[in-house]
């Protein structure tokens, strides 16, 4: 009679292991990538407010008046982050004119800052915040001697 080999006994013992190792590393893997996937939305998103703050900060400088580069700016951080594919929930364009009121020939400069709530909702990793509040801001300077009002 022979004896069967240990390398045959040993393969019989793990005959089900494969399964049970996918059972339970697959949902790790999964949530895995699904935090790769927040994260990545998450700085896709800080970059197109960061570029929605520079433009909107650019568009203000070159206006003549306070109202009218509130106006220019929010336009343009509107256009820059849908340019760039970003939905935010809500979004707030805050542009500092304080340089309007100075005189020609001193130099000023104009500040935007950019706010967006990017949804994290529809990624359904549980832990993750449904939102997250992304500011960014820019200054830009004013021409020195342009006229201002």
């Amino acid at each position: 009679m022979t004896t069967p080999r240990p390398r045959a006994r040993a393969r019989r013992r793990d005959r089900g292991s494969y399964s049970v190792e996918t059972a339970v590393l697959a949902p790790v893997g999964i949530a895995l990538l699904l935090l790769m996937l927040a994260f990545g939305r998450v700085t896709d998103a800080e970059g197109a407010v960061d570029s929605a703050a520079r433009a909107a900060a650019r568009a203000a400088s070159l206006e003549r008046d306070a109202s009218s580069a509130q106006s220019a700016a929010r336009a343009a951080a509107e256009r820059s982050l849908q340019g760039e594919g970003i939905t935010c929930r809500t979004s707030n364009v805050t542009v500092s004119t304080g340089g309007y009121s100075l005189d020609v020939g001193v130099e000023a400069d104009v500040e935007a800052t950019v706010s967006c709530t990017a949804d994290l909702s529809d990624i359904g990793l549980p832990g993750l915040p449904g939102t997250k509040t992304l500011r960014a801001s820019w200054t830009s300077p004013l021409d020195t001697y342009r006229g201002r009002q």
